[in-house]
């Protein structure tokens, strides 16, 4: 993706990021403290699973982002935010994204947070956008925070490479990954460091004002039958794509004990993403970010596969 150019300034400013050990969060903290521009504040439910060289160079606060005490302490003196909602399978889509996020919206107005960054998900503006689950949710939420009075960048982001990783096993046991989309559906992809870099950029010049959303698309559209393709080639072995009825992936959710909403809200999701949710952008330099699967598998599923 083309990059923000960043701007510092000569006076220290505070940067919060939540989820800084998450998928990420972790590549955006290393990227923010090799800037070493401004002072950084966490907020970290379990400080030791923060890299051992960040924990002397960042203020941390203990505790949750959803929780209106931690956040006063977290937001005092603070000119942006990184905002990251991990999804709540025990709760409904409503409460686990705007429910969760409603402290903060309010903490932003307190405590005068200039500009926030948060991820979101592509498909604003779409036919299926009001009937998409968790990404309806989310851009619930997305406005929930722009009506806070800050400045915010939505990151429209399409399905992540990392889920991938949930399907090591029968990667590795049975050479298939399953889904519930066409198999000849293209959609965008984007791996989680390339928003973690866009991240960055928006967080380290914050020139922009407004709200808007900045879509990361990753280098290429592909459909699951190219995405097996490339894992057959960079893994040296057979791999194949099984769709899975919609049905069956809603059992499977619930008889994991989740939240009914919540197992509905993916499944919605799933149908909206096979009727081109994601494919409502178009890919430009400034929206295509430069991860390819390619790259992805060889560095990151070859690895885990064999591991």
């Amino acid at each position: 993706m083309t990059g923000v150019p960043i701007h510092h300034d000569c006076e220290a400013l505070m940067i919060v990021i939540t989820a800084p050990t998450g998928n990420i969060g972790r590549p955006l903290l290393a990227t923010l403290l090799e800037s070493a521009a401004e002072d950084l504040r966490v907020i970290v439910r379990d400080p030791a699973r923060l890299p051992a060289a960040a924990r002397d160079r960042v203020d941390v606060i203990t505790g949750s982002h959803g929780d209106a005490d931690v956040l006063d302490r977290a937001f005092d003196g603070a000119d942006a935010v990184f905002w990251l909602v991990p999804p709540d399978a025990s709760q409904t889509p409503h409460d686990g994204f705007s429910g969760f996020t409603q402290p903060a919206a309010k903490a932003f107005a307190a405590h005068g947070v200039g500009h926030v960054v948060g991820v979101s998900a592509l498909g604003r503006g779409t036919p299926v956008a009001d009937r998409a689950g968790l990404v309806t949710a989310t851009l619930a939420m997305d406005d929930l925070i722009a009506g806070s009075g800050v400045a915010y960048r939505a990151l429209a982001n399409p399905s992540f490479f990392e889920n991938f990783l949930e399907d090591c096993d029968s990667i590795r046991d049975e050479g298939v990954f399953v889904d519930v989309v066409d198999a000849d559906r293209k959609a965008p992809l984007v791996a989680v460091a390339d928003i973690a870099a866009v991240a960055a950029g928006l967080l380290l010049d914050r020139s922009w004002t407004g709200i808007d959303s900045v879509p990361v698309l990753g280098p290429q559209d592909l459909s699951p039958n190219d995405l097996a393709r490339i894992m057959t080639e960079q893994l040296g072995r057979p791999v194949r794509y099984e769709r899975q009825p919609f049905e069956e992936l809603h059992a499977t959710l619930a008889g994991y004990g989740l939240n009914a909403e919540f197992v509905q809200a993916v499944v919605d999701m799933k149908r909206a993403k096979d009727a081109g949710l994601d494919a409502s952008v178009v890919r430009t330099p400034d929206t295509a970010s430069p991860t390819s699967f390619e790259q992805w598998c060889a560095e990151t599923l070859a690895p885990a596969v064999r591991g």
